[in-house]
């Protein structure tokens, strides 16, 4: 889909719109805190669109017909995403209904040593997310699962979440299963294994400092939750029947994903395949929920239900682990759709304007050495995943844009390759109002902003790539070919192009 403007959009127009919105949201969270993705978030993504819009319409006469077919196509190139979402919901009360994650939280609790539990947390979620090629699957499985032992030992929500969510991305980095690591190398035309050795000299580093601090922060709050533990697993063995029979649920779930199953086939079986052992194993449980006694197959089946799409509360006796088991199903998926709708649309708007051409135009034209083309690669990427709230649009569009100038300034794609995956695949979860963030706040029910500041792998990314960048270690150059090498002018947007070479990869 092409717009075509009548001029280009002035830099300090183009950059208006976001002014407004970062403002207005920072005010959004000081006032409101974590009632912020109430609502009143999507409005303010919704009204940034319109000035948008408004600003675009006087610039560069846009037509409300092109932005509106814009952010259509935007909100579109999201289906595949809110589809998940939907049923990462459903697995997760399948999941906790079934009995399935209160027996990986029972039997955690018995195996891991309080003292290095966060330690733990991030070394079991980078494997599963290196076998499995995928940071979403992990945190929806694993890091619930963590969640629940984290809090039984007193750790605090924003700790436990910053450690399951460094372990998922970097094994989500590295592993050559995964999309985005596949997508960076192969927008760039890099080899995969080529591209996965090249992060090492900043990934790693990043991996052992991360852990070091989870180690050092986990010596520091041993002395918390012991008395915890014992209520918690008591009060799980008596409320669910407890058996290492249903991990072979997850053990499954692993399997399919390790086979490249599409993620919404392998999140459905999963998910009946959980409802199926609840109606069969937790008789007591789909009872209580159901409300029905006199028939424990009809109330197996109406409580499973139940935990697909709407909310469930168990009852165990004990207040902590009443919250921690209660699930909202495909439900509770809803008000992070819509704040994805809401970001998607000024996304679209942002396009349709030709706005975020002229930002990414200006940004070529800072590109002089390595730091500053590196640097600009690592804002540009920042800035994307920002203003569109996809990730993969912000893999892709600064991929394609600045492959030619990476070229004929003499670096390897793999230094293209590495600095998209260090500031773009990592940094998406950090943001409140990302397709990433939205998401793993909703699974993890902790709020981004809490758990934002302990997710050191995830913040050291993008650092360490411009301290690298700086030094120049490991970076090296070919015969330099002077060239000047321009982006599309505004109205030839490349991110249809893009969004179509994704869905053929």
């Amino acid at each position: 889909m092409s717009v075509v403007l009548k001029k280009e959009p002035r830099i300090w127009v183009a950059v208006l719109p976001i002014v407004f919105l970062v403002v207005a949201l920072s005010l959004n969270v000081y006032y409101l805190g974590s009632d912020a993705l109430g609502g009143a978030s999507q409005i303010l993504l919704i009204i940034s669109a319109v000035l948008c819009f408004g600003v675009a319409r006087v610039e560069s006469g846009v037509t409300w017909d092109q932005t509106e077919k814009t952010i259509v196509k935007h909100i579109g190139d999201s289906t595949p995403a809110i589809l998940i979402l939907f049923m990462i919901g459903a697995l997760s009360g399948a999941w906790m209904l079934s009995g399935v994650v209160p027996t990986m939280i029972y039997y955690g609790l018995q195996i891991i040593d309080p003292s290095t539990f966060l330690l733990t947390a991030c070394i079991i979620s980078s494997i599963v997310s290196v076998a499995a090629g995928s940071s979403w699957a992990t945190v929806a499985t694993i890091g619930v699962a963590m969640m629940g032992v984290g809090k039984a030992l007193g750790y605090s929500d924003g700790w436990i979440a910053g450690a399951i969510i460094s372990g998922a991305y970097f094994g989500d980095k590295v592993s050559p299963l995964s999309e985005t690591t596949n997508l960076a190398a192969n927008i760039t035309g890099t080899p995969l294994f080529k591209h996965i050795r090249f992060m090492m000299y900043t990934t790693v580093p990043n991996y052992i400092i991360t852990l070091i601090i989870f180690f050092i922060a986990g010596l520091s709050m041993k002395a918390e939750g012991a008395a915890q533990m014992t209520a918690f697993t008591d009060a799980l063995k008596a409320s669910y029947m407890i058996s290492p029979w249903l991990l072979l649920i997850p053990v499954g779930t692993f399997v399919l994903i390790s086979r490249r199953m599409p993620t919404l086939i392998i999140l459905m079986i999963s998910s009946l395949a959980a409802a199926v052992v609840a109606i069969v194993f937790q008789t007591n449980i789909t009872e209580s929920v159901s409300g029905i006694t006199d028939n424990s197959f009809t109330a197996g089946v109406m409580a499973a239900f139940q935990s697909l799409y709407g909310s469930i509360q168990v009852e165990t006796g004990y207040e902590a682990l009443n919250e921690l088991v209660a699930t909202k199903g495909m439900g509770g998926m809803m008000n992070t759709v819509w704040l994805i709708l809401a970001a998607m649309t000024f996304g679209g708007a942002m396009e349709a304007g030709g706005m975020l051409q002229t930002i990414s135009n200006y940004m070529v034209k800072l590109m002089r050495n390595t730091f500053s083309t590196v640097g600009c690669t690592t804002f540009s990427c920042l800035f994307l995943n920002v203003t569109t709230a996809d990730q993969y649009i912000s893999i892709l569009l600064p991929g394609k844009m600045f492959a030619s100038i990476f070229k004929n300034k003499g670096y390897d794609t793999a230094l293209l390759s590495r600095t998209l995956e260090d500031s773009a695949t990592v940094t998406g979860v950090l943001i409140p109002w990302n397709a990433c963030g939205l998401t793993q706040a909703t699974v993890l029910n902790v709020a981004t902003l809490t758990y934002l500041p302990y997710c050191f792998f995830n913040i050291l990314s993008p650092i360490t790539t411009l301290l690298i960048a700086a030094i120049g270690y490991k970076i090296t150059k070919t015969e330099i070919v002077e060239e000047e090498v321009g982006v599309t002018c505004a109205g030839e947007s490349p991110i249809p192009v893009l969004n179509e070479e994704l869905k053929n990869l």
